[in-house]
């Protein structure tokens, strides 16, 4: 499949066949980077557009070979996957003109969630549903990677604007793994603009929100404890129970106080000990997430529950190990920016509303690379543009009216102009 041949809707509904889940989208990078190489950006793959020993919730080596085997399986080029080495993500760059350099950063992961296969979801009736049982995307990075390759075909094709597109395809969006990675490396040093962008979030189609600002601060744990196994019956008192040490610590975690200061939120998202009934549990695993309206206040909670694991292992004599699983921060949108994408959106064929500013809710790892370039000087965004999602994000019917495609491209590089 070659994408320079394709529409961004066919694009997008073949991205959508074929989803890979974060750290594991080497199809997905190695066709991006085939057309941008084709247009004759420079590229940036791999370890090249990440800093790896910064990675977050990293799959196993086994599931990333297998990936890499996937995604060859299905036609991916070759010598990007060998320039991959195992990391996904790219940068890529081209220089247009003398002035700004802009950054615009989609995401390309999707979501472990299996995907309905009955009439009443679209990509099912239509036969562009996932083919990877267990994945799907369910949160739009298919349609903000094809909308990543428009902004780049529309450039190329009618004239460009005055400056540098950095065009930054990021993996492991979800769970907050991709973008501190991302942001670590030196791409961002000379970017004078940043703009993120995401379709839907409850916007209709021909909805623009100019700036979505102080997503939630975001931090998520894996948690091992380690007991001692005996038999429940006869032995009772001769094991270190991992089980208890995790429901001490579920209970804890939600009594955590929230803080004065602003909004905070913890939640424990999955428990699993394989253990038969008949056995003291040697062994409980539980993944937490906490969030705050500031990144301190994210810490102030993600300290918070280190201290009630730490001490619910200690509470029935077990050790713990614990990893972050990602991580996210806040910010706040530059006006100059959100100012620049409602006046260009407002001249847009297919805009029929343009909101300024909305708060997100949610977290975004976006807000790495966009804290990043303001805390250089630079200034930054982060659009919404609607897309009448018949479903909720992350929900198995989700979808999205792919007129959307056509009016992310465009606000984004009538941006650009303006800029």
């Amino acid at each position: 499949m070659a994408t320079r041949d394709q529409n961004l809707v066919d694009i997008r509904r073949d991205l959508h066949q074929y989803p890979e889940e974060g750290w594991k989208e080497f199809r997905t990078t190695a066709l991006v980077a085939e057309e941008l190489d084709d247009r004759g950006f420079t590229l940036h793959l791999g370890p090249n557009a990440v800093d790896p020993d910064e990675r977050l919730g990293v799959p196993a080596d086994d599931e990333i070979a297998a990936a890499v085997e996937r995604a060859r399986d299905l036609g991916a080029p070759e010598r990007y996957l060998d320039q991959m080495d195992g990391i996904t993500g790219l940068v890529a760059e081209k220089r247009y003109g003398d002035g700004p350099v802009v950054g615009i950063r989609v995401d390309m992961d999707a979501l472990a969630r299996q995907e309905a296969m009955d009439d009443d979801h679209r990509p099912a009736r239509d036969g562009f549903a996932s083919k990877h049982p267990g994945e799907m995307h369910a949160c739009a990075h298919d349609g903000h990677t094809a909308i990543g390759l428009g902004i780049a075909r529309e450039l190329d094709d009618n004239g460009g604007f005055d400056g540098t597109l950095k065009l930054f395809f990021q993996p492991a969006e979800e769970g907050g793994r991709g973008g501190k990675p991302m942001s670590e490396t030196d791409h961002l040093d000379d970017v004078d603009q940043m703009l993120a962008l995401h379709l839907g979030l409850g916007e209709e189609t021909g909805t623009v929100v100019a700036g979505y600002d102080r997503p939630l601060s975001n931090a998520k744990l894996d948690v091992t404890f380690h007991g001692e196994p005996a038999h429940a019956g006869g032995e009772p008192h001769a094991g270190k129970n991992a089980a208890q040490a995790l429901g001490a610590a579920i209970q804890n975690l939600y009594a955590i106080p929230r803080h004065g200061d602003g909004k905070t939120r913890i939640n424990v998202g999955q428990v699993h000990s394989n253990n038969a009934q008949n056995v003291i549990s040697e062994e409980a695993e539980l993944r937490v997430e906490v969030r705050g309206e500031t990144a301190s206040l994210n810490e102030y909670m993600l300290g918070k529950a280190r201290n009630v694991i730490e001490h619910a292992a200690g509470m029935h004599e077990c050790s713990h190990d614990e990893s972050l699983y990602g991580k996210t921060t806040t910010f706040d949108c530059d006006e100059s920016m959100v100012r620049a994408v409602a006046d260009a959106a407002g001249d847009i064929d297919g805009v029929s509303t343009v909101k300024d500013r909305k708060e997100f809710g949610g977290s975004e790892d976006a807000s790495y690379l966009i804290r990043q370039v303001q805390e250089q000087g630079g200034e930054a965004t982060y659009i919404g543009v609607g897309a009448s999602n018949p479903a909720g994000h992350h929900t198995a019917y989700f979808d999205i009216d792919e007129e959307s495609l056509a009016v992310g491209v465009d606000v984004v590089c009538e941006t650009l102009r303006a800029l």
